[in-house]
């Protein structure tokens, strides 16, 4: 209950802090060629990219307040055009889509904000961020110089600008908006449009600069970027970049520190190390501005994930994982990077440019050097004696060097920058991780009885504790359901029929079969096949009710060998999309469903060109006005909304065991909220393919897909990374857990609508908790001191009080959880790593009582690595490790036990 009440009143000083008006004194954002300059000062910006409806508006604070602690700067996000604007002209900004709310909360934090209006964003996100009625509109062409489209995205970026500066949250009314985007990555596709291209650049920059909103305006990956429009980088490395003008400064909006999956592929990883190695590398060689895309990934929640076939999860490998949780070393090495780039930024803000000293072959320093008092710097005159940070760089990929730099040795591990804020001392180097490690848990959490079932809790056979035993089943019609129908002659489009309200399209048909094809199959041993050109994302094709086949991928030709039984038969197609395509030119064009001819073979007369016949659909009109659809399409539990409790048109009838299911089925049970604030997820390993709900809110889509047994190697830091490279998760499915946000969740009684296309099993689904409840550490004596002391100490741009400062080791359980037991301790020479760590030839025998009384009970310790704190050297004339592993756990109860 405090805990709760602690929550609600950070909660509620966070919603007066929104309502405020101004977060900020009102400053002017401009930049010469070195840096955006912040109120009248250049400034070296860390950004953190969150989409806020990636996320619900209760976990925005606790992610925007771990960017802030992660070293952060700047929140960076997409404004997403389809979730704003569903329908033409009736805008949506609630929910998960209160702009203005997040906006406000970054302001509230004493964060800027980069604001990428696009309105294009790609993001994997269903259709680019463009609305499906955009299509629609009469000859329109998107991203060229087309009249249409440059009407509809005028219109949407003006509404978007106005509407922030009429809650003052540009930098000169006080707001935290420091920067804006137009367009996004349009130089990768623009030469595809040809002199159109060129032409829609210059306008782009023009209208935007129309509208006032009296900050810069940035387009990334934009070499034609106009004079006034700042061109940036996104890439996994950005450090050779160059803007397109000595004028503008370098700026990097997307620093990719993970990778989007697909259904069916392995996991990405970028380790830290490479990633830390990056961004010094950035800002060792002149860059100002750099946004990890993304810091927090999030969810898909719903049908928002694009592709096609990207899946639910938008987890990317980022600093804080889709639970909002922190991925450890990640998160903490980052924090420590940009502790020690913010030590350097008196200098690198004074230097108009690094002075280059190459130091060995594959190794040099970027000096950044100053006799001049910087501006904006609180030093008096007579305290300041010039301003010195150095960064050395060892790009060998496997070899550790010795350079000397002003008659000093350092030690440079391959694939790594060492910082030196003074020029002389290492505080930070890129290879070396202090950071602690969290393992992160999913697990299981038994619910309470609800009362709507008498027996909600189930034990299967193998242990593990299943969200019900109770289940309820209704089929879904295989079948055009609805009386409200058309039939034309030919194959429509799938998106032109289903205007993305739904997944999924039915074309209904007849074939006649007489005596004599039977007959004629039989005696030349030939059956007849379905021919259609081209397909995607999925087709399933039913006769008669009964499902005879299945194609998936993108435009793919498809060869169905078909049974026909005499006299008419029911060829029945379904067209699902897995994701609408996100990327590339002439979006309006790709479509979804069937493209082509569709053609019977091996009939006595001859091939049936079935793209002339009679199909019939489910109606569907569309408003010219507003784009909106307007009929039935999709499924018929979709149309009558089975996923909400107030639904009484189902006949929903009890599932047994031993039932067998069409391949079409919906199904719903109640749990109860796992108690505590662990992060929520529904473990779906036992169902195929389809989509959940929980109190009527859409989790997303769910696939259980197998990735490739091989490729799965194990990762090394060194050298250019890429997305194929540190791969994980080989020969398992790609996601089976799908995060269910607390906010969603009632006390008991929640309801869990699964719709199931291919066959599961909902009597295995569980709910789990997402938890770090192990931790693990090594540190060593060579390690740096700690930051937070060299921050803390007073460092002004002179020499660092360093030398009689020992290494710490810093242990914390996150979310409010306390170390319960140190599971592993020993200073000395430990092996192995963390979860299997084992004592070396030295090993200091206080260990674990040491590291114990320090941190047991406690949420966070630090542990001074030295012989003095473990009572004595364990083994002389070795450089001594401590390894420590924890486990994490809830606050102890009232009577001093801990709660597992």
């Amino acid at each position: 209950m405090i805990r709760f009440l602690h929550f609600l009143c950070l909660y509620l000083t966070i919603q007066l802090e929104v309502t405020s008006a101004t977060f900020f004194k009102p400053f002017n954002v401009t930049y010469d060629h070195r840096a955006l300059i912040i109120d009248g000062n250049r400034r070296m910006l860390i950004s953190a990219g969150i989409h806020y409806p990636r996320a619900t508006p209760e976990m925005w604070p606790d992610l925007i307040a771990k960017s802030k602690e992660g070293g952060a700067d700047v929140i960076q996000t997409y404004v997403f055009w389809n979730g704003h604007e569903p329908v033409r002209g009736q805008y949506n900004f609630e929910g998960r889509y209160d702009l203005v709310k997040f906006v406000k909360l970054v302001g509230s934090s004493g964060l800027y904000l980069h604001l990428r209006i696009g309105p294009y964003v790609c993001a994997e996100w269903n259709f680019g961020g463009f609305p499906v009625w955009l299509r629609d509109i009469p000859d329109i062409v998107f991203r060229t110089n087309n009249a249409p489209f440059k009407e509809e995205m005028k219109r949407f970026v003006t509404k978007v600008v106005n509407l922030m500066r009429e809650e003052k949250l540009f930098s000169w009314q006080g707001g935290p908006i420091i920067m804006l985007q137009i367009e996004n990555e349009y130089g990768n596709i623009e030469s595809t449009f040809g002199k159109g291209g060129k032409e829609y650049v210059k306008w782009a920059a023009r209208m935007a600069l129309s509208l006032g909103a009296g900050v810069p305006w940035v387009m990334c990956r934009q070499t034609d970027a106009p004079d006034n429009i700042i061109n940036s980088c996104n890439a996994y490395y950005c450090d050779g970049f160059k803007p397109n003008s000595q004028k503008k400064p370098i700026l990097w909006t997307e620093n990719w520190d993970g990778w989007y999956t697909e259904w069916g592929g392995r996991l990405p990883h970028r380790p830290v190390q490479d990633l830390a190695f990056a961004v010094a590398r950035f800002y060792q060689r002149g860059g100002s501005f750099q946004n990890y895309y993304m810091y927090f990934g999030g969810t898909n929640f719903g049908r928002t994930s694009g592709g096609p076939f990207y899946i639910t999860s938008y987890d990317y490998d980022a600093p804080l994982d889709e639970y909002g949780l922190l991925s450890e070393p990640k998160w903490g090495h980052l924090k420590d990077l940009h502790a020690a780039i913010k030590m350097c930024e008196p200098a690198l803000v004074a230097a108009d440019s690094p002075t280059y000293i190459k130091l060995g072959p594959k190794q040099e320093a970027h000096v950044y050097h100053t006799d001049l008092h910087p501006k904006g710097l609180n030093l008096s005159l007579s305290e300041f004696h010039g301003i010195c940070s150095t960064f050395l760089a060892n790009i060998d990929e496997r070899k550790a060097a010795t350079v000397t730099f002003r008659d000093k040795k350092y030690i440079l591990p391959p694939w790594s920058v060492s910082i030196l804020p003074d020029c002389r001392n290492t505080v930070f180097n890129t290879a070396k991780v202090g950071a602690q490690t969290s393992v992160k848990l999913v697990e299981f959490d038994l619910p309470l009885v609800s009362n709507f079932f008498p027996a909600l809790q189930m034990m299967g056979h193998n242990g593990i504790a299943h969200i019900s035993k109770s289940w309820m089943t209704i089929e879904e019609p295989i079948s055009v359901w609805s009386k409200n129908n058309f039939t034309v002659q030919g194959i429509l489009e799938h998106l032109n029929v289903t205007k993305d309200q739904s997944d999924y399209l039915w074309y209904a048909t007849r074939i006649y079969v007489s005596e004599g094809d039977v007959l004629f199959w039989e005696e030349n041993h030939v059956r007849p096949k379905l021919i259609i050109d081209s397909v995607r994302d999925i087709l399933r094709i039913f006769i008669n009710g009964q499902i005879i086949g299945n194609a998936t991928g993108r435009w793919v030709k498809v060869a169905q060998t078909a049974q026909f039984l005499p006299g008419y038969n029911d060829l029945l197609l379904l067209t699902q999309t897995v994701g609408l395509q996100n990327y590339g030119a002439f979006l309006e064009k790709d479509g979804a469903g069937i493209r082509g001819k569709i053609k019977l073979t091996g009939f006595k007369s001859g091939d049936i060109d079935l793209s002339k016949s009679l199909w019939t659909y489910q109606i569907c009109h569309l408003d010219v006005i507003t784009f909106s659809t307007l009929g039935i399409v999709g499924l018929q539990g979709e149309f009558l909304k089975f996923y909400i409790e107030e639904n009484d048109k189902a006949g929903w009838t009890e599932l047994t065991h031993d039932v067998i299911q069409s391949p079409f089925a919906w199904y719903k049970t109640y749990f109860d909220a796992p108690g505590g604030t662990d992060p929520v997820a529904l473990d779906l390993a036992s169902m195929g393919k389809g989509q959940a709900w929980v109190n009527g809110h859409h989790i997303g889509r769910y696939w259980t897909l197998v990735s490739p047994k091989d490729g799965c190697e194990e990762c090394d830091y060194r050298g250019t990374y890429d997305s194929d490279k540190c791969l994980t998760n080989c020969g398992k499915p790609t996601q089976t857990w799908y995060h269910v946000p607390r906010s969603w969740l009632q006390a008991s009684n929640n309801l869990l609508v699964i719709f199931e296309e291919i066959g599961g099993n909902p009597f295995e689904i569980s709910v789990k908790l997402r938890s770090a409840r192990i931790i693990c550490a090594q540190l060593s004596e060579s390690h740096y001191p700690p930051l937070s002391k060299l921050v803390d100490s007073g460092f002004n741009g002179q020499e660092l009080p360093i030398n009689n400062m020992k290494p710490e080791m810093h242990l914390y359980c996150q979310d409010g959880n306390v170390i319960s037991s140190i599971t592993f301790a020993s200073y000395g020479t430990p092996q192995g790593s963390c979860q299997s760590f084992g004592r070396g030839s030295c090993h200091a025998p206080t260990s674990l009582s040491m590291v114990s009384k320090a941190c047991q009970g406690k949420r966070s310790c630090s542990i001074e690595i030295s012989n003095t704190f473990f009572g004595g050297d364990p083994c002389h004339g070795v450089v001594k490790t401590l390894a420590v592993e924890a486990k994490c756990t809830s606050p102890p109860k009232s009577d001093g036990s801990f709660q597992l």
